[in-house]
């Protein structure tokens, strides 16, 4: 193995490499290594990508969803202050990425070898696409709702190609890739907090109630708190270093933990906390697939807010689309990384054209929101344990190696557990398709409660460090000397 020495001491890339890392430029590199010279990202770049995805109505909506599961104020109020904690996971899930100068799903081979990899890639593949389809479903039905206000309404062969217009604008960022993505979001972040002020001015002067004495059930509540998990930091943690890669290597590991956690975790703590207020408004919302905008907003608003809305949901899906695309090459497709986000695109197109026409938004959302996490809080317990076992060193060209193969059982088995784990102990009684875990009424005084990022995170961890400790620690050793 190359030692960790030999890899810090490289010589720097040839000429020809500099310089790629530019905006409004076709980014050609996708899971390879990036090269020292084109590390040109810096800390508070990386803060500012992440809070101009952030600075986003989903995020809004999410506040509002939860409330609507029957939380007062307060219960909502503590599972969105206890949830977004959670944001210190994207910090942890941004390290290894200055470090390989790779994606999230270059840096999962070291747990999982080349095809044991291709398994959670698959996962988290599905989870990307999920995620854009959410983005563009709520980009149409907004676009749809602007429309009837005007005494407009679509035919289906006209939502159609609302739909295939939708998918089309989607595909620009993440096609130009991450330095375009870093310079735009950083723009538009600005632009967000003005409407955030407007928006939280609305409601702050509207009616609101603030009720603080528990209305939902403690099952509900930790289901609320899923989602807030699910739809925030650990949610967030498997794109985590697929942003950090542009760091330099040199870059202060405590400086990319909170740049990334904070730049994620500020916005998302502000609007989650906004749209439970507005759910005190008024129970009545405007008919945008359930955005969460209180009906006694002034009419001068609600234009330029659903086009903002749109602008916003264009870019959070950015993240996730550039995301899909680089995970679809590690899983080993042969094909260049904006290639890869054509693909997607058109994929989200097809399958949000379905939903909006055969789904149930709200259903297949919320079912999503809450199975995510049987895999996605194994894999992260997994990739942390590695991470640290190995002593944050890894072998980078073996990881970016193309032609490397092989299966790490023992990994595959404790993703396994933990995903059992993890469906023991969840509650998704009312999600499609409907589901509750032994464990959630095991216990009389947690009946009902859904703690499945809890315990899918400490089996996989544990299982891993237990079945792969002595392996891991030993390349440890070599990539070390």
């Amino acid at each position: 193995m190359v030692s960790s020495a030999s890899a810090h001491d490289a010589a720097p890339p040839a000429a020809t490499d500099v310089g790629e890392y530019a905006a409004f430029k076709v980014e050609q590199r996708g899971i390879d290594l990036i090269p020292d010279a084109e590390r040109a990202m810096r800390p508070s770049g990386l803060f500012w990508l992440w809070a101009g995805a952030v600075f986003n109505v989903e995020f809004f909506f999410y506040g509002f969803l939860i409330s609507s599961f029957g939380l007062s104020f307060g219960q909502a109020l503590l599972a969105i202050l206890v949830g977004n904690v959670f944001y210190a996971l994207l910090g942890l899930a941004s390290l290894q990425g200055p470090e390989v100068g790779s994606t999230a799903f270059v840096i999962s081979r070291a747990p999982f070898k080349h095809d044991g990899n291709r398994v959670v890639a698959f996962f988290n593949w599905f989870t990307q696409v999920g995620f854009e389809i959410e983005g563009v479903f709520l980009v149409v039905a907004t676009a749809l709702f602007l429309f009837s206000q005007y005494g407009q309404s679509l035919s289906a062969p006209e939502k159609i190609v609302v739909v295939i217009l939708a998918s089309a604008v989607q595909l620009l960022m993440p096609f130009f890739g991450h330095a375009t993505m870093t310079r735009v979001l950083r723009y538009l972040s600005y632009v967000f907090m003005v409407l955030f002020a407007i928006l939280a001015i609305l409601v702050l002067t509207s009616h609101f109630t603030l009720s603080f004495a528990a209305k939902a059930s403690w099952a509900d509540w930790t289901t609320a708190l899923v989602v807030i998990i699910s739809v925030g930091g650990l949610g967030w943690t498997e794109n985590g270093n697929d942003y950090s890669r542009y760091l330099p290597r040199t870059t202060s590991k405590w400086r990319t933990f909170w740049a990334a956690t904070l730049g994620a975790g500020i916005p998302s703590l502000l609007l989650e906390v906004l749209g439970a207020l507005a759910a005190t408004v008024t129970t009545k919302t405007l008919n945008i697939q359930g955005l969460g905008v209180p009906n006694v907003f002034p009419a001068w608003f609600l234009v330029p807010f659903l086009l903002f809305a749109i602008v916003q949901l264009f870019a959070i899906n950015t993240i996730d689309l550039y995301s899909s695309g680089v995970t679809l090459q590690a899983l080993g497709l042969p094909i260049k990384r904006w290639g890869a986000v054509i693909v997607d695109t058109v994929i989200v197109a097809i399958v949000t054209a379905l939903v909006l026409f055969n789904g149930n938004f709200y259903d297949d959302l919320t079912g999503f929101f809450l199975y995510i996490v049987v895999w996605l809080a194994p894999w992260f317990g997994i990739m942390m344990a590695d991470y640290f076992m190995r002593r944050r060193r890894y072998d980078r060209e073996a990881l970016a190696d193309p032609a490397g193969r092989g299966v790490r059982w023992v990994a595959l088995i404790a993703q396994g557990l933990g995903m059992i784990a993890a469906l023991l102990w969840i509650n998704a009684s009312f999600a499609v398709p409907s589901f509750v875990g032994p464990l959630s009424n095991a216990i009389p005084s947690l009946k009902g409660s859904d703690f499945s990022w809890l315990t899918g995170m400490v089996v996989g961890a544990v299982a891993y460090w237990l079945l792969a400790g002595s392996q891991v620690r030993r390349e440890a050793e070599r990539t070390a000397d």
